[in-house]
């Protein structure tokens, strides 16, 4: 369970490093540290999207602990370093998206309330994102606030290249007849970073494309390929929640979400749509940013962190 480090992309100082248990008692792999200067200012938690792991990270935890906060963070079920439920371990597999719920209440009680200073503010990117927003409309939030990138509210259609109602009915028929467990069509073991920069569509930076790509080379049993049947059909079915008329009003609390302008992996429109209805939330669309924002140019990483502190400065005391 231990962090990979290299010289271009270093394990930050303090790091501990273990695994808990999952819903299920599957060992899960988190990390945690303390904040680098005064005064603390809370914990942020750290969720990746799909395919991701701690370790491309590290640049975020220097820059939100360098802000007075601890970070903890955690691979969900089926990525990183956690367990894996398929024998192909390449594979991104779920059955439902309960599971990551499941755990992510684990994660919470066993990692982060023990040993982590409140209040607790949600980072979440992609699929984290969609988690997140499924546990904000739980009674009883351990978050204060949540703030999100390109959260999954919706696939993007040119990612599905089908209407998302026939997709999910396709999905449907080919887990039912027991095939849950194969790619989804076109899908390859080759983890997306391991091929060309040129035409990807998470990041128009070129160094930190490289730098994710040095870490699978140095640790391949961090990659992931394409998501499943199984996985696509659970992540059509959460977002067919999280799209429902009466799903904003039950989120309780505070959101901010950012969207990517040039977004082919998840739909900016169905952002902006959620961030309209949800009550406590808001959105901002991030011009020329790619899916993986946090990956990003200096420019647009930037204008996040600006977003981020301006939003937190008057919601997080310091403590």
């Amino acid at each position: 369970m231990e962090l990979t480090s290299l010289a271009r992309n270093p394990v930050p100082s303090g790091a501990v490093v273990g695994a808990f248990a999952g819903y299920d008692g599957a060992p899960l792999r988190f990390a945690r540290w303390e904040p680098t200067r005064s005064p603390r200012r809370g914990t942020v938690c750290v969720f990746q999207g799909r395919a991701e792991f701690i370790e491309k990270y590290f640049e975020t935890i220097a820059d939100l602990r360098r802000r007075g906060f601890a970070v903890a963070t955690l691979d969900w079920r089926g990525q990183g370093r956690s367990f894996r439920a398929l024998t192909d371990r390449r594979k991104s597999h779920i059955e439902d998206f309960a599971e990551y719920d499941k755990d992510l209440v684990r994660f919470m009680k066993d990692v982060v309330l023990p040993d982590c200073p409140p209040p607790y503010i949600a980072l979440a990117h992609s699929m984290g994102g969609n988690i997140l927003l499924r546990a904000a409309a739980q009674p009883g939030s351990w978050f204060s606030h949540m703030v999100m990138t390109a959260p999954l509210i919706a696939i993007a259609d040119e990612k599905i290249g089908m209407p998302q109602g026939l997709a999910q009915r396709l999905a449907d028929m080919v887990a039912v007849s027991g095939f849950g467990s194969s790619f989804v069509p076109g899908g390859s073991s080759v983890p997306i970073e391991m091929g060309a920069f040129e035409g990807n569509a998470l990041t128009s930076d070129p160094e930190r494309w490289n730098r994710t790509k040095a870490v699978l080379e140095a640790a391949p049993d961090l990659g992931l390929g394409a998501p499943t049947v199984a996985w696509f059909r659970a992540a059509m079915r959460s977002c067919s929640r999280l799209n429902a008329p009466d799903f904003a009003g039950t989120v309780k609390v505070p959101v901010l979400m950012l969207a990517a302008g040039e977004d082919h992996i998840v739909s900016t429109r169905a952002i902006e749509e959620l961030g309209v209805k949800l009550k406590l939330g808001s959105h901002l669309l991030l011009p020329g940013a790619l899916h993986e924002i946090l990956q990003e140019s200096d420019a647009i990483r930037q204008r996040f962190w600006a977003a981020f502190d301006s939003y937190l400065e008057s919601a997080v005391a310091a403590a």
